[in-house]
């Protein structure tokens, strides 16, 4: 967030020299300072720039550009149809930049997305297969029992058992790879930090009309927000954090439903949080994408999405139309 503030404080500076430029002889410096603060402010909370993502020799290289158009608006008199040229390429130049960041930036988050899939699914199935492995194991042991009049014994031993098998039920039940994985990881986070976990699904999320990736980002993002809210509201209220996850369709709508504990939220947060990018319940270098990406994907599905904080309990409704 703060080299965003830097870059956009840095163009509404070069955008004040081109005013000054253009119109100084008939508008005040201060009338030119105001429309060039009011406008690097309006951008730099509407426009995510990465520019880390162009790589400095592109950079480097706008930067040049931008500063001989800069020079020429300042040191060269030009005719008054030419006058506008300067301010024109300096624009273009940074829409290539801010487009080319976008563009590379969705680029790397796939490529790492797909990594962070390739790994839930690989972690997913070494669990079946273990859980497989030593099932016959198990039944030998519960047949053991019985056989010698244990019947409580027994009993105990398979409740212990199913237990562990909900775990991945609950996530691989009816659900394509991708998706059971980050299921399935999101709930293994969750019971590792004493969260209480319930996932309450009519039926699996893969049935809903979005593809496999925006899916995983959809369900990645709430579930991992969700966590994040609950693992602070534990260390603050000394008390087990819920999470709940429902699915489920009604009336040609698929109802999407997740709550979780969540301290108090300022206001000002709440308003902006699905809106704009940059605003995160987080703390520390947090740049509170991941709402905005929830919010990009159902409404891109035609789907409408909802939220409720109120007695430390944060709901986000989910809805998209049953169509494909």
């Amino acid at each position: 967030m703060k080299t965003s503030f830097i870059y956009w404080g840095a163009l509404g500076a070069l955008l004040l020299l081109h005013m000054h430029a253009l119109v100084g002889e008939w508008i005040p410096f201060y009338a030119s300072l105001v429309v060039a603060a009011v406008l690097s402010f309006y951008f730099y909370r509407k426009i995510a720039v990465e520019m880390e993502s162009v790589g400095w020799k592109t950079n480097c290289g706008l930067w040049i550009a931008q500063f001989v158009v800069v020079t020429i608006a300042l040191g060269v008199p030009l005719p008054i149809w030419l006058a506008a040229a300067p301010i024109i390429v300096f624009i273009a130049c940074e829409y290539v930049r801010i487009s080319t960041g976008h563009h590379f930036t969705r680029l790397y988050r796939d490529l790492a997305q797909h990594e962070v899939q390739r790994t839930h699914i690989n972690e997913t199935f070494r669990i079946v297969r273990s859980e497989r492995h030593d099932f016959l194991k198990h039944v030998s042991a519960v047949h053991f029992m019985l056989e010698n009049g244990k019947a409580e014994e027994a009993k105990l031993y398979l409740d212990d058992l199913v237990e562990s098998y909900e775990e991945t039920n609950y996530s691989i039940r009816g659900e394509r790879g991708v998706v059971a994985g980050v299921l399935h990881q999101m709930y293994r986070r969750g019971k590792a930090s004493g969260i209480s976990m319930v996932y309450d699904l009519d039926l699996p999320l893969s049935t809903l009309p979005i593809s496999d990736q925006k899916i995983v980002a959809l369900l990645g993002n709430l579930l991992s927000n969700s966590l994040d809210a609950c693992e602070e509201w534990q260390r603050e209220r000394d008390t087990q954090a819920m999470l709940t996850l429902q699915f489920y369709k009604r009336s040609g709508l698929f109802m999407l439903i997740c709550k979780n504990n969540t301290l108090p939220v300022p206001v000002n947060v709440l308003d902006s949080l699905f809106a704009t990018h940059g605003h995160t319940t987080k703390g520390g270098e947090h740049e509170g994408l991941g709402t905005k990406v929830i919010k990009d994907i159902v409404e891109e599905h035609q789907g409408f999405l909802d939220f409720v904080c109120k007695d430390e309990e944060f709901t986000v409704k989910i809805k998209v139309p049953a169509i494909r």
